[in-house]
């Protein structure tokens, strides 16, 4: 009787196992850098685009360029020797030095022209279009070719090619207006942006709180409209625009409250639950609107106007003063919201009980972790900040209450969210992005380019697609969203 034997592996046939290859970020940049060759380069035209760096009607403060020229070399300078000291004892530098170092030389390089006084800059599109389709094939080439080996793309060759695709889009369309030289306010355009994309922030953050501990939030959307309505009648009854705000948090937590005690306790749906919230929260706000607000709009729908806030001297730097200086109190909060969130979640105890209870609920609770109470707590924190997000609506946007004035807003914030895959700083982005989309297509009609408003309208919900997809990097929720926990 024979027994066949299988021949033993060689040590050198066992250690050579195939690299995973992954091509979908090779497919999703290579499809988007030969349509970017095609309409930045092809297509490009013959014409100048102009860009403002500072308002219109301002003038700029030369105080403003030194002082940000002065404060970005110091902060470049200390980033770049912190980068490097890592770097030569052997370690790597926090992954927040390199996006804090770039944006550093970035306000160097623009307080550099604020000193130098430029105030316009003027660009030719068939340059920067064929100078953004080289870099944009360069990284797309790049990343085919390390796709069989193995290996990722650089995050900074990421970010190189999304800046080229922005710059040769931004040139492109401002290139094809009505004029010899389009012109457009560039610092208006971006400080357009971030002021849009202050409900979306609120709303986005309102997702991660929820969605970290695992409660699916698809009532931002409603929340975001209750926040509306408190914030406009709490505001009107009272006379203050700071018991709205409060007023708008309440609404808000009231919304989620539901959602977390239908959700958690009777182990529902939680995006059935979601969805019934939303058309709940229309309904009962458009029947108290045409009831009570219509009835009495002096009494009820009046309230005070949130208007900017303007620090002297950091708002005349150019291009960013406007944004980051010149914001309503609901601005600022934005900035501190983003902060405040982004380091409790990955910087405390608190964070780290809250990312174990949706990644693993089972482990946490063994750790002696509440599960289901750090789930209720947390959405209820959620409705909070959509709330405040809310009162964006009535109080600094429009003053008064209307029907469905929030618009879908919070469906996008959902989007942004899956964009910034559950990451504050990540959410905070998408939403810019969601909000630089949404003023541009307004700027482009007022200088007559023939690129279709609703083309911009629908860019952002496609660079969601490529997103969740997968083609422009990995998106993946919290392992246990959406899924009840039943201690055993």
């Amino acid at each position: 009787m024979s027994t066949a034997t299988t021949a033993p592996v060689a040590p050198e046939e066992a250690q050579s196992v195939a690299p995973i290859v992954s091509w979908t970020a090779p497919i999703g940049l290579g499809i988007l850098a030969v349509l970017g060759t095609i309409t930045f380069g092809v297509f490009s035209g013959t014409k100048n685009a102009a860009f403002g760096l500072v308002d219109t009607g301002r003038e700029a403060s030369a105080l403003a360029a030194w002082l940000a020229f002065a404060v970005a070399l110091v902060a470049a300078a200390w980033l770049g020797y912190t980068w490097y000291r890592e770097s030569r004892a052997g370690g790597s530098a926090a992954r927040w030095v390199p996006p804090a170092l770039a944006a550093a030389v970035v306000v160097f390089l623009l307080a550099i022209l604020g000193v130098a006084g430029v105030t316009v800059i003027t660009l030719s599109a068939p340059v920067i279009g064929w100078l953004a389709s080289i870099a944009m094939l360069a990284v797309a080439g790049w990343s085919v070719w390390l796709a069989p080996r193995g290996r990722k793309l650089p995050r900074w060759a990421v970010a190189v090619f999304a800046v080229a695709f922005l710059v040769g889009f931004l040139v492109w369309i401002v290139a094809g207006g009505r004029d010899a030289t389009p012109y457009i306010s560039l610092a208006g355009l971006l400080a357009g942006a971030v002021t849009l994309a202050v409900p979306l922030v609120f709303g986005s953050l309102s997702g991660v709180l929820c969605e970290r501990s695992g409660i699916v939030n698809i009532a931002i959307e409603g929340q975001l409209l209750m926040g509306a309505f408190s914030a406009a009648v709490g505001a009107t009854v009272t006379g203050s625009v700071y018991a709205g705000l409060i007023a708008a948090a309440v609404a808000g937590a009231l919304v989620s409250l539901v959602l977390a005690v239908v959700s958690i306790k009777y182990l529902v749906n939680q995006i059935i639950v979601g969805v019934v919230l939303n058309v709940l929260v229309v309904g009962l706000t458009n029947f108290l609107f045409s009831t009570l607000l219509t009835a009495n709009p002096d009494g009820l729908n009046k309230p005070p106007h949130l208007g900017s806030i303007e620090i002297p001297v950091l708002a005349d730097v150019p291009l960013i003063g406007p944004i980051l200086f010149r914001q309503s109190l609901v601005g600022y909060l934005m900035y501190v919201a983003v902060i405040v969130v982004y380091v409790g979640l990955f910087h405390t105890r608190w964070g780290l009980r809250v990312r174990a209870v949706g990644e693993h609920p089972q482990a946490a609770d063994t750790l002696g972790v509440n599960v289901n109470r750090t789930r209720f707590w947390n959405t209820i924190l959620g409705g909070a900040v959509a709330g405040i997000g809310g009162s964006f609506f009535t109080l600094v946007a429009v003053d008064a209450f209307s029907k469905e004035m929030s618009a879908g807003r919070g469906y996008i914030a959902l989007a942004a969210l899956i964009f910034g895959r559950w990451n504050p700083i990540g959410a905070f982005l998408a939403s810019l992005l969601f909000g630089f989309a949404d003023n541009l297509q307004s700027v482009i009609t007022i200088i007559g380019s023939p690129v279709p408003s609703q083309f911009m309208a629908m860019l952002p919900y496609v660079v969601t697609v490529f997103a969740v997809a997968g083609l422009v990097g990995r998106s993946r929720p919290p392992a246990m969203e959406g899924i009840p926990y039943v201690k055993g």
